[in-house]
């Protein structure tokens, strides 16, 4: 059974300062996007599902779906803030968006094998594609809430241009998950690696800590879990116009229930993104690199 890549492009960027799921940052005017979806082709997924906002549908697929068709099945949902279980009540005045966690359930639809979930902006290398889709090689429904992360060092996920939120992660001997933190405000200091907490405290972290970049392996079951999360959650953010709904959160409350394992996939790629909009020089010099070096022909696509 060939996995299903999951993107989740419904951001607006706001520190970015425009669309960048649709910036041109290869050789041949390719997106992150594209580099991520090809990486994906070639480790044996079968098929693509984008989660946008209805209001970018029509310049996703002027970009995406003539140069894929053919390629591999493209499928699009959309995360808005009504779509929510039955029953769940929530401030009419909110307009931020639920959070990640939110934004893969609104795949329950199109998705009935394991899938991979990641950030459009992200670029992740083709490594961590072929790992992920080795490790459900072999699933079968019999094997349940068997879920994977591909994990990165930290010191190789930072921004030279603002503070970034990694997820950190702390693994027992047999690199299985045991809890992820959100921690925000990372960035490199004279010291070190640190971030700072709710208190405005300093605290330091290994350059080589394991940190989750939304990079996720899930089964079909995983849906039933977000739905009954996000009901949780709304019952105790319902007046909250700016509380979001993560990922981590859900993964936690599997882990310690021990309802689920989540096996660390250590990935040696090198992990780039454009959070801001200085990042862009320094993807666009990237993928020129991987280009050369003969990782990634000049045009992906011809």
């Amino acid at each position: 059974m060939k996995p299903t890549l999951l993107i989740l492009a419904a951001g607006i960027g706001s520190r970015y300062g425009g669309l960048k799921q649709l910036d041109p940052i290869g050789p041949s005017g390719e997106t992150i996007i594209d580099y991520s979806i090809y990486d994906a082709i070639r480790a044996g997924f079968g098929k693509v599902v984008s989660v946008i906002k209805k209001e970018i549908e029509e310049e996703f697929r002027e970009v995406y779906d003539e140069k894929l068709k053919g390629k591999i099945e493209v499928e699009y949902v959309f995360q808005e803030l009504n779509k929510v279980p039955e029953g769940v009540v929530y401030q009419k005045e909110r307009v931020k968006p639920w959070g990640t966690g939110h934004a893969v359930m609104m795949a329950a639809e199109k998705i009935n094998e394991p899938f991979a979930v990641i950030n459009s902006d992200d670029f992740y290398g083709k490594g961590s594609f072929q790992q992920l889709a080795d490790f459900y090689k072999d699933w079968t429904s019999k094997k349940g809430n068997m879920f994977c992360m591909v994990g990165y060092e930290l010191g190789k996920t930072l921004s030279e241009h603002g503070t970034v939120s990694r997820g950190v992660c702390k693994a027992d001997g047999c690199s299985l998950l045991i809890e992820v933190t959100e921690r925000t405000k990372i960035q490199r200091e004279a010291g070190g690696i640190a971030y700072i907490d709710e208190t405005g405290q300093s605290f330091y972290l290994n350059e080589r800590t394991t940190v989750s970049m939304n990079f996720w392996g899930f089964t079909p079951s995983f849906f039933e879990h977000l739905e009954k999360g996000f009901v949780e959650f709304i019952k105790t953010n319902a007046n909250s116009l700016k509380s979001e709904f993560y990922i981590p959160a859900v993964i936690n409350e599997h882990l310690k229930n021990k309802t689920a394992s989540v096996r660390i996939l250590p990935c040696s790629d090198q992990w780039f993104g454009m959070t801001y909009r200085e990042d862009r020089e320094m993807v666009v010099s990237k993928i020129k690199e991987l280009v050369n070096d003969g990782i990634y022909p000049d045009n992906l696509w011809k």
